[in-house]
Parts: C-alpha cells; structure tokens; sequence
C-alpha cells in the first residue's frame, strides 16, 4: 500500500488511530513535541467499561480504582446514583498512553518524540500523504490548515493528595454555576489513598486556579484534605464543541479526539467519543488509499452516529450550567422522588445519553 500517513499528537486518540492503521498494513508515523509523553497528566481517567471495549486498548495495567457511582451535589441537596456492577474504571493516563503507544508500535507505527511542529512540517506532509490533527484542543493542525475554531472550550485546574476518600467506589461531583459555571468540581478516589480534587469553568469566565482555591477552602474538601500539600497538580483546556470541520479532501487533512471537540459536554471526558472518531478516521483514510474513498466520509460517519449523543451531552451541560444550586437542589429533590436516582443506577450509560432516554421509554411503556 502507498503513501504517507503522518500523526500530529501522541496522545491517546492519536496512538489509536496509528494502531488501526498499522492492523490495516500501513506503516503511520507519529510526531509530538513532547520528549516524554504522557506528562505532565493535566486530565482525569475516568472512563465507562462499556466504552472502553469498543476501543480495542489492552488497559489491563493501567487500571487504580473501580467506580460504582457519583454522588450529585448542587444547593444542599444530593442525589446518589450507585449501580450493584462496577460502571467506570479510573485509569492511571500515562500508564494508558505508553500502553497505546506500546500497541501502536507493535502494529508497525513508528513514534518520533521532541520534534517541533512547525507550519513548514505540516505542508512537508500534507504533500506526501494524508495527516491526521490529534494536537488537543488548541491544535496547530486545525489552526495551520484553516478547520476552523471550537467555539466552547472549559479550563480546568486538579491536583491530587494522598488521603483517603469517604468511599472509593464513588465519585463525588459539585454543581454551583456561581462557582464553577461551564462544568462542575469533583472528588475522585484515583487509588484508596490517593484523592483527586478538580474544578472545570468555562473558558473567559476566570482563571481555574482560582475557582479550584476557592474549592479548596469549602468545609467538605477542608475536612478531607486538611493542610496536606498536593503530589501533583496542574490546569488544562477541554473542548466542549466539535469543530466546525474535522476533514478536508483538499488538503488531505482530518482531526480526532480533543483536537476535533470529540469530548462529552456533561464531563469534558474525550477518550471514548475521541478514540472512536480515531478508529473511524483510520478506516477511513484506508479506504481513501486504497479505493479512493473521500476523507469527508469520516466526519459524516462520525456525526451521523455520535452527533445526537454529543448534541444532547451539550443540552444538559447548558441546562446545568445556568441554574443556580437553589434551583438545581429543586430538581434533585424531584429526581430522587422520582426515583430517577434508581434508574441511573440500574439502566445509565455515562457515554450515551439516548440510549438512557431509549431504556427510560422502553421501561415506561412496559408498566
């Protein structure tokens, strides 16, 4: 088979799509900047086994806790959503990235690290083959090629201490959209003795660090942490939209994972919905060598099949995010009396949302 297929960005969703493309007989080389990858990990590894399957990612070793749950707090009100089956694992993400990596080499990648992208590189091999952008949310690839801008993006600050969570199979997340307006903050047991503390707020709102200080000074987290110094912190930048293009014929070019918006609204989670969109890409830049099939195939493959769950991950993040927390422990109360809270628990789906509203109808029409 001919022609060169480059990688911007070794990150997950890009190590996955040089995976399927080595199992598909082509030999993709992948660029990053970075002389290690992998750090600093600036995002959190929470992702759905149901999800996690349909990647083909052996995670075996990277994975510290097993989650049950969330606990859902907004004005003095909580709503406990627990399933008796574990539903999310927690993964430690540089152990998660050497393991794409290790995969994607063993199918015939290659991984060149340190290497400066650079305008000159990106038409260097543009002109040579195709290049797939899995350079984040601030990508040079889409930024360099004209894919457009995502028009929603999220800041988020976490850091992690070495202290044990009131219950390990739980996360905890807190909804305030005077506090943390965009997305929420959280609690996350990383290990039994390893809790992570992170807030996420849309992006010109305020500095995240400064959200995560206030956070840190609330009674509840005060109560766990104490005057314990994180082991590790650090900010990051969440695309909360797909981009307006995330393939172009002309220039040989498409996007996947953050570099694409390909991220769940409601959590700013980016592995399941981006390794998809890299697994889809792969095929279809196969097909576009092979038979002369049109990148453009994957971005309407991709929003044929995920854009309504992206498109209602986007609704309800819009509806949290301007309600104030009185108004939201209203609705809380009225989820638990509705026993909402049990159904989550039994028939929810972190990653597709229509699928929960399908169960609900179904289960609705059985009674």
């Amino acid at each position: 088979m001919h022609g060169l297929i480059s990688v911007v960005g070794a990150g997950c969703s890009g190590l996955v799509a040089a995976r399927r493309l080595g199992e598909l007989g082509f030999e993709p080389v992948v660029y990053d900047q970075k002389s290690v990858l992998g750090v600093p990990v600036r995002a959190s590894g929470i992702l759905s086994l149901s999800g996690l399957k349909g990647l083909g990612i052996d995670y075996s070793g990277c994975v510290t806790n097993v989650l049950h749950g969330a606990n859902i707090h907004s004005g003095g009100r909580t709503m406990r959503i627990i399933s008796k089956d574990a539903i999310a694992n927690v993964l430690d993400r540089k152990k998660l990235n050497d393991a794409c990596r290790e995969q994607a080499e063993e199918k015939g990648a290659r991984v060149i690290t340190g290497r400066r992208i650079s305008g000159a590189l990106l038409d260097d091999l543009a002109g040579k083959g195709v290049v797939i952008g899995a350079d984040g949310a601030v990508s040079s690839v889409a930024r360099h090629f004209g894919l457009g801008e995502i028009e929603r993006l999220v800041l988020t600050y976490k850091a992690e201490f070495e202290v044990e969570a009131p219950d390990s199979r739980v996360v905890d997340l807190f909804f305030d959209n005077r506090e943390y307006a965009g997305l929420f903050a959280w609690l996350c047991p990383n290990e039994k003795d390893l809790l992570e503390v992170g807030v996420g707020i849309r992006s010109g709102h305020e500095s995240s660090k400064a959200a995560f200080d206030r956070f840190m000074k609330t009674d509840y987290v005060k109560g766990l942490v104490g005057r314990r110094r994180p082991v590790a912190e650090g900010a990051s930048i969440i695309p909360m939209s797909l981009r307006s293009r995330i393939a172009d014929d002309a220039r040989k070019v498409v996007l996947v994972g953050d570099a694409a918006g390909q991220v769940k609204p409601t959590t700013g989670g980016g592995i399941i919905f981006g390794g998809n969109g890299a697994l889809m890409a792969a095929d279809t830049i196969g097909r576009h060598i092979s038979a002369g099939a049109p990148l453009s195939d994957y971005e309407r493959r991709f929003r044929k099949k995920y854009g309504l769950d992206l498109k209602l991950h986007s609704a309800i993040n819009s509806i949290y995010s301007c309600l104030g927390p009185g108004a939201m422990g209203n609705i809380i109360v009225m989820l638990n009396a509705l026993g909402i809270d049990r159904f989550l628990g039994a028939y929810g789906d972190m990653d597709s949302p229509s699928l929960v509203l399908k169960r609900f109808f179904l289960r609705s029409l059985a009674r």
